[in-house]
């Protein structure tokens, strides 16, 4: 394994805040350091707004965890500053194969359309992706951007109130207090926050063992996602292989529920298991060994006041489909925007209601596509076994059953249809690019879309003429002009058969509103609407 979680990134230092005689009070605190803490802090610095982060830890996480990060996740570094460095580190792959027993049953492409700039999906080991986002702090604080993170900072005790909230928090120098107008709860699924709330999720927890290995090893496997249903090396489970960076590779094993955790992680059991996959004369070494539950799970709210939750904190998913970093990454685009508007004065508070709405609404979508994988990869009764292998069966000679197949229905941005914040949908525009729906990035003279959008609120105008710099009660609009002329993946992703078109954009560069023409009136109007002033 990469020797990067022994160092110390962030170690502890004694702050001025622990010997101030007046409690201290931040902007925003968010705790935990991980992947969705150090994005969201990225987010609010980018945005000037001030932004602390406590982590008891002062590294990387140990083990490679999370390794999948789907397109949308990639783009969302983009505008993090630090895309290019997972890209050219990780291994890209779009292409995935489905075996039952020994036999392929089919393949799939999940991204079989040109015009993108990112791929369907990267492996990489969460550490990696870590050690990316705080060098990007290191980076940001260098230039003078109110960022801040303090390791070996333990939250201890949390007291909320109508306007803020205290902390009482844990050094090696013994504890001292803080308080913040709003804290941000990144600490993971067995969150220290939302245990000190009273909190708890609601959900299922399934009955089940599921075994990582990571291996290295050189392979000759390609660069594909390979799922089994009952392989003849693990008869009558599921086992899944994935490719990393350095010649790591992920195997997951399923085991069953009534098994000894603890013997079953012991190399003496493991490495025969991997022999028997991978055969008695490959060359492998143990790289990291876990072994996790399906849970199915999210609180029931995630806004506490002035307490917010997100990621692992907020909800959990099975890992199959990669759904657990990537959504709790978009967590994270989602909620910084509406932070830095509120704590600018340039929208209610109420705002900050739409993060919940809209994160438990792609919470309740991801919890429902990983609970169907999980009932269908193991099945609780004859019945359902049955079902399930007629299906697979079925896939292997007629394409009509493969979307029946569910190995893990694999991560997408979600689309808030009927969301809170959605304005104005003109007829006889694309579906997929409608009110709620992420923009779908596409080639421009310029270079890629999504690289050319503001960190605010914009307005993409297609084929028509708009002013610019439109400000709506403080809200500036920058004003994106671009031609459809020679550009059939744009005229086909945002215009259909329409002639023209204008897009209200979020600052999280998922569409507000559109319409077929200029109108100063209903953009002002969607604008109060995207900002929660009506």
């Amino acid at each position: 394994m990469s020797k990067i979680f022994e160092i110390p990134l962030y170690p502890y230092a004694r702050h001025p805040d622990q010997d101030d005689n007046v409690v201290r009070r931040h902007k925003v605190i968010v705790v935990g350091a991980g992947p969705v803490g150090l994005a969201l802090a990225l987010d609010l610095a980018s945005r000037d707004i001030p932004v602390l982060v406590l982590d008891e830890n002062d590294r990387v996480s140990f083990g490679s965890r999370a390794i999948c990060f789907a397109k949308r996740t990639l783009e969302i570094l983009d505008r993090l500053g630090c895309g290019d460095e997972s890209v050219d580190k990780g291994v890209t792959w779009g292409r995935g194969r489905v075996f039952f027993d020994e036999r392929e049953i089919y393949e799939f492409d999940l991204l079989p359309e040109d015009g993108h700039k990112r791929p369907a999906f990267i492996n990489l080991q969460q550490y990696h992706l870590e050690k990316f986002l705080f060098d990007r702090v290191q980076a940001l604080a260098a230039a003078g951007k109110p960022i801040e993170i303090r390791g070996r900072n333990r939250v201890e005790a949390i007291g909320a109130h109508d306007d803020h909230v205290r902390l009482e928090v844990e050094t090696p120098e013994g504890p001292y207090e803080l308080q913040a107008d709003w804290l941000v709860a990144c600490d993971g699924a067995n969150s220290p926050t939302r245990r000190m709330m009273g909190l708890d999720f609601v959900g299922r927890v399934f009955e089940d063992n599921f075994l990582i290995a990571d291996v290295i090893m050189q392979a000759e496997f390609p660069t594909e996602r390979w799922f089994w249903f009952d392989p003849p090396f693990n008869r009558g489970q599921s086992a899944l292989l994935h490719r990393q960076p350095e010649n790591v590779w992920r195997i997951d094993l399923q085991l069953g529920w009534d098994i000894d955790v603890e013997a079953e992680k012991r190399p003496e059991r493991v490495i025969p298991r991997l022999k028997a996959m991978l055969g008695e004369d490959v060359a492998f070494e143990l790289d990291w060994v876990s072994i996790y539950t399906f849970q199915c799970r999210r609180m029931a709210r995630f806004r506490q006041g002035r307490v917010l939750f997100a990621g692992d904190a907020a909800h959990q998913v099975s890992p199959f489909g990669a759904r657990g970093a990537n959504s709790g990454i978009q967590d994270a685009d989602n909620l910084g925007w509406k932070l830095a508007l509120v704590l600018a004065g340039d929208a209610p508070e109420r705002l900050i209601d739409s993060y919940n709405w809209e994160r438990v609404y792609a919470a309740d979508e991801n919890i429902t596509h990983s609970t169907r994988a999980t009932d269908f990869i193991t099945p609780k009764s004859e019945i359902s076994q049955i079902f399930r292998n007629a299906v697979l069966d079925l896939a292997a000679r007629h394409p009509f059953a493969r979307p029946l197949v569910n190995s893990g229905r694999l991560s997408t941005p979600s689309i808030y249809d009927d969301g809170p914040l959605n304005g104005n949908d003109a007829t006889g525009l694309p579906q997929r690019t409608r009110p709620g729906a992420p923009l779908c990035d596409a080639p421009v003279a310029e270079g890629w879309l999504l690289d050319c959008l503001p960190s605010g609120f914009a307005l993409l105008a297609i084929n028509i003429d708009c002013p610019k710099g439109i400000s709506c009660d403080g809200v500036v609009l920058t004003t994106l002009s671009l031609s459809t002329d020679g550009n059939h993946a744009l005229a086909a992703r945002y215009l259909g058969e329409a002639a023209g078109a204008i897009y209200l954009v979020r600052p999280d560069q998922h569409v507000a509103a559109r319409w077929l023409g200029f109108d100063k009136a209903a953009i002002e109007d969607a604008v109060a609407r995207a900002t929660a002033r009506t």
